[in-house]
């Protein structure tokens, strides 16, 4: 089964950085939308952030917005989410998402067919 690979993650104290990455190697060609979501313990999973094809629009929660950036280098099928400023409510299983076709709603859960297994990122206060 396809699956995305994601890397980084960890511990950050309150007012860190983390950065993200995550990778579709077994694909030839660019998927859409990428982005991540974002679930901790008891909650359902969240949208964080989006990126279109060819980075033409950028998506953000609310409360990651000016904090957390994404980009994507379409070349590697990669997408990279920089987190600063992270604060202890955003201790989470992170995952990373791929879009297969193009998407309507590129920050409902549903439009994201291909997942990564997820990376913790822990921040301490």
């Amino acid at each position: 089964q396809e699956q995305l690979d994601e890397s980084g993650g960890g511990l950050a104290q309150a007012g860190g950085s983390l950065s993200l990455s995550c990778s579709d190697p077994g694909r030839t060609f660019s998927n859409y939308a990428m982005g991540w979501f974002r679930q901790a313990p008891g909650k359902e999973r969240e949208f964080v952030a989006a990126i279109t094809l060819h980075s033409t629009s950028t998506y953000y929660t609310d409360s990651v917005k000016g904090r957390f950036t994404l980009s994507r280098e379409n070349t590697k099928n990669t997408v990279t989410l920089q987190m600063n400023s992270l604060k202890p409510e955003e201790t989470a299983v992170y995952y990373c998402a791929a879009a297969t076709k193009p998407t309507y709603e590129t920050t409902a859960r549903y439009e994201y067919h291909l997942w990564g297994q997820g990376t913790q990122v822990t921040v301490s206060s």
